[in-house]
Order: structure tokens, then C-alpha cells, then sequence
């Protein structure tokens, strides 16, 4: 008896078929077949036995278009999850035999055939890559990704789902596409959909400038700073914001369409089409203390703990601080040495130098 995808080729061929390498046509009760490896032809009735030895290409033809979602994104996607537009039907199923694998931000995801021949998904935190399944906490509902992807390790909230935070020890076993696809989408919404609008050129970019003259309220005070400072203060927040410390987007957006930034964008896969809700939440700080009148204040340091403060400044900017053994003392950022510091050039009210911020 003819499996469902021998029938579903047999119905579709009397339009025409032709896909990754499998040509079909239907004249009558006639089925005619080409492949890069053979030419065949089969009873439309009863095609199966016939066409077996490039079941390869018939399976992959149905997947592709009875079983993948076929939201174009997310089609596009799980294409390129195994490099499907760069290796023919069977070098693919080969490698497929093995398990596919790639990464998405910080999802380490891997797709292979199970011994029925059908596509099934692994997803799981890069960093767990090696870890056997036995180890990680097993879930299968999509749904669940929202809630790993709500805290990170120290069980602190995360404002950004791209920030380099997610937490690991989880797995996805056994996912069918549909369930793949959503998992991910959980993880980093929106993601697929940009990511392919980029890919076909079509991807709609909102710039600082205009972005910034939507807000209203309390966050309308950036448009205000926009005005007044020109671009060079995107720069700072785009250094601030986006680098791949902080974000796994890739930044494409600029001052407007006209001004690109000189700031690194990233290296993410995904692209950034516009400033997210923390760039214009930190926007709003930074416009606050930029309204600022600037006042010259006057202290004494040695050149070492002028050092110091430079490197302090950069562990705490680079989140270098929690790696600082608390017994390394070289380091200048050791909690130790800041310690010192404090006691030595801070008063009891807390005054770098004794000399009040306010004047008194």
C-alpha cells in the first residue's frame, strides 16, 4: 500500500513538480520521475515500489511541503538549520544520519533523522552542548522556553531575552518542526522574522532619530537630548548598548537613514531593525544626567590609583568583576584594593577627595 508521501507527489505532479533536485509530472495514470541520479517512471495509482530507490528525494519533498511550517520565516529557517540551499538530497541525508548542528544566540540546536527517516530536533544552551540528555531538565512544551528564558543563572530577570544571559541546564528532545520553530521563537521572539526580511532585502529599519521623536511622556525628554546633542551621543549609547557583551542582535540601525554609526554593530546572526525598549529606557537616564551643568572638580591621586580608577571603571563596564578572585591582589579591581582605595580617598560622608558634589 502506497505511503502518503508517494500519493501526495503522485496528486501534486499532475501540476508539476519540481524541488531540490526532483522533477515530476502526471500525464494520465502515468507518473514520470528525473533526479540528479535517475529517471523513472511509475503507475500514479501505486508509485511507491517503483520510486523506492530515491525515497530520499520524495520524503524530502514532503517534509518540505506537507509537514515543515509554512510560514515563509520559519520555512526558511529550518532550511538553513541544515544547510539545505548548499548540499544536494543525499549528501544531506547523510549528514542528517549523524545530526545537523548550529547555534542561534546562545540555543545550541541540532536536527537528525530518527529510524523512521523523519526530521526530529534537539535544543539545548550552547554551554550543555556535550551534556548528556540524563543531566539536563527535560521539557517538550514550547510555552516552557518564556519561563527559562525569564531569569538568568543568578535568578535575576532579564529585561533583554537577546542579552548573553539565558541560562542552561534544560534540553528539547524529540521535536517535531512545527514545536522546533516555536521553542526558538519563545526563546528570541521575532528573531526568524527579521532575520529572513534581511536575507530577501526587505528588512524595515527605524532609525534613532525616528524612533526617538515617537516617544511621548516621560521618555520624551530623549527627543529633547536628540535635538541638542547631535549624533555623537548615539555613538556613547550604541557603544553602551549594543556590543555583543550585552546584546547577541546585531545592530543595524543608525542616527538616521542617512548617518550611519562608527560604533560596532555586533556579530549576531539576527539583525537589530530598531532601538529596543532598554536602549530607550537607558536613553532616558543618560538624557537626565547629560541635562546636567558640568562643574570641574579637583583631586589629588597618585598615577597608580589614577590607574586604578580606570580599570575599576572597566570591570564593572565589562562584567569582569565577578571573575576577580577575591585573593588576587595584583589585580587593581580586586575587592581588596577598592576597599583601600575607598578608605584612603573617601571622607565619612562618602566624598571622593572630601570635596562634596554639591557645592555648599
Amino acid at each position: 500500500m502506497d505511503t502518503s508521501p508517494y500519493e501526495a507527489l503522485a496528486e501534486a505532479a499532475a501540476d508539476g513538480v519540481d524541488f531540490d533536485g526532483l522533477r515530476a509530472e502526471r500525464q494520465g495514470g502515468q507518473l514520470s520521475v528525473e533526479t540528479p541520479e535517475a529517471t523513472l517512471t511509475a503507475p500514479a495509482e501505486t508509485p511507491r515500489s517503483a520510486l523506492a530507490e530515491i525515497s530520499k528525494y520524495v520524503e524530502n519533498w514532503f517534509f518540505w511541503h506537507q509537514t515543515a511550517p509554512q510560514a515563509a520565516a520559519r520555512w526558511a529557517f529550518l532550511r538553513w538549520l541544515e544547510a539545505a540551499d548548499a548540499n544536494g538530497v543525499p549528501e544531506r541525508y547523510d549528514a542528517l544520519e549523524d545530526g545537523v548542528t548550529c547555534s542561534w544566540g546562545q540555543l545550541h540546536l541540532t536536527v537528525s533523522l530518527d529510524a523512521d527517516g523523519q526530521r526530529r530536533y534537539d535544543l539545548r544552551h550552547e554551554a550543555d552542548a556535550g551534556v548528556a540528555v540524563a543531566d539536563l531538565e527535560r521539557y517538550e512544551d514550547p510555552r516552557d522556553a518564556r519561563d527559562i528564558a525569564k531569569l538568568d543563572a543568578d535568578g535575576e530577570y532579564r529585561p533583554l531575552k537577546a542579552a548573553p544571559t539565558l541560562r542552561g541546564g534544560w534540553v528539547f528532545q524529540d521535536l517535531d518542526a512545527a514545536s522546533l520553530v516555536s521553542t526558538v521563537d519563545f526563546f528570541y521572539p521575532a528573531t526568524m522574522e527579521n532575520w529572513h526580511r534581511e536575507c530577501e532585502g526587505d528588512l524595515d529599519i527605524s532609525h534613532w532619530h525616528e524612533t526617538m521623536a515617537r516617544q511621548t511622556g516621560i521618555y520624551g525628554v530623549i527627543e529633547t537630548w536628540d535635538r541638542q546633542a547631535g549624533h555623537e551621543h548615539v555613538e556613547w549609547v550604541a557603544e553602551a548598548c549594543c556590543d555583543d557583551s550585552q546584546c547577541l542582535k546585531r545592530r543595524e540601525w543608525g542616527y538616521d537613514a542617512e548617518t550611519p554609526l562608527e560604533t560596532d554593530g555586533g556579530s549576531g546572526i539576527f539583525p537589530c531593525r530598531e532601538p529596543c525598549s532598554v536602549v530607550v529606557s537607558a536613553a532616558r537616564q543618560w538624557t537626565k544626567q547629560e541635562g546636567e551643568e558640568a562643574r570641574t572638580y579637583e583631586f589629588e591621586l597618585t598615577p597608580s590609583e589614577k590607574e586604578q580608577l580606570e580599570t575599576i571603571v572597566d570591570a564593572v563596564a565589562d562584567g569582569q568583576v565577578e571573575d576577580i578572585r577575591p585573593a588576587d591582589v595584583r589585580n587593581e579591581a580586586n575587592q581588596l584594593r577598592v576597599r583601600f582605595l575607598r578608605a584612603k580617598l573617601f571622607d565619612d560622608d562618602g566624598d571622593l577627595g572630601g570635596v562634596p558634589t554639591e557645592n555648599k
